[in-house]
Order: structure tokens, then sequence, then C-alpha cells
């Protein structure tokens, strides 16, 4: 009877240890602290629109209409582009015409349009302002 509480007690013990290392393996746990001095770039829109394929970008503005299932309308500064969005990569972001947004993506482009495919969105409130530019 000792040796199989002691089986018990060990399997749940090893348990707990595999279930905290797949926790934070896949995303469970913790991660980077940012402490918020770091700026990030933000590519304006007109700096997009002649970027090349697959080029990463991060967009700061107003997502100004829907278009089309997954396709918005996106404004800053410097001009409009399209955006398309998954629902999956809303991330429980709620916006509307006034929100700013910043929106982590990459540049598709196909013969004669260019859109942005975003895989994050944040929304940004009192932000500081983020460095406009771009690296390629």
């Amino acid at each position: 009877m000792k040796n199989i509480k002691f089986i018990f007690a060990a399997l749940l013990i090893c348990a707990f240890v595999c279930g905290a290392a797949f926790a934070q393996d896949y995303g469970f746990g913790g991660g980077f602290q940012d402490d918020g001095s770091a700026q990030v770039v933000v590519t304006p829109v007109k700096q997009a629109l002649k970027m090349r394929d697959d080029s990463i970008v991060i967009l700061r503005g107003n997502i100004v209409r829907r278009i089309g299932d997954d396709k918005y309308l996106f404004r800053d500064a410097t001009g409009e582009i399209v955006v398309e969005i998954d629902d999956e990569d809303w991330g429980g972001v709620t916006a509307g015409p006034k929100d700013t947004l910043e929106l982590s993506g990459e540049i598709d482009r196909d013969f004669n349009k260019v859109k942005v495919d975003v895989y994050l969105v944040k929304k940004v409130s009192g932000a500081a302002p983020a460095k406009q530019g771009f690296v390629e």
C-alpha cells in the first residue's frame, strides 16, 4: 500500500512539473515585460504602399470602414490602405472609427493592388508618439 501511495505521489509531481513546462512552451506562462521605454517604428501608409511584398509593417491610425468580410479601409495622416484582419487576429479588441489602432502585419502585393495582412491588432490610447519611418 505504501508503494502505491509513493507511485501516486511521484506521478502527481511529474504531472505538475510537465504541466508547468507545457504551459511555458505553449504561451500559457509569463513573458517579457516591456518597461515602456522602447519605441515602436511605425510605417506611414504612404510608405507602406511602396514597399515590397511580404515586408513587415506596423501601422498606426484608424479603421474608417468595413469594405468586405475581413477587409477594412485604414487611414493615417499620410493616406489610406486596405487591411485584411481575420476574426481570430482581432484578439478581443473592439474598435470604432474614432479609436486609434496599431496594426502589425505584412504587405500583400498583387498585380495592381496593395493590402496589409494583419496578424495583430492593438488599441492605442494616450501612448507616446511612435517613431515614424521604416527599415527595408
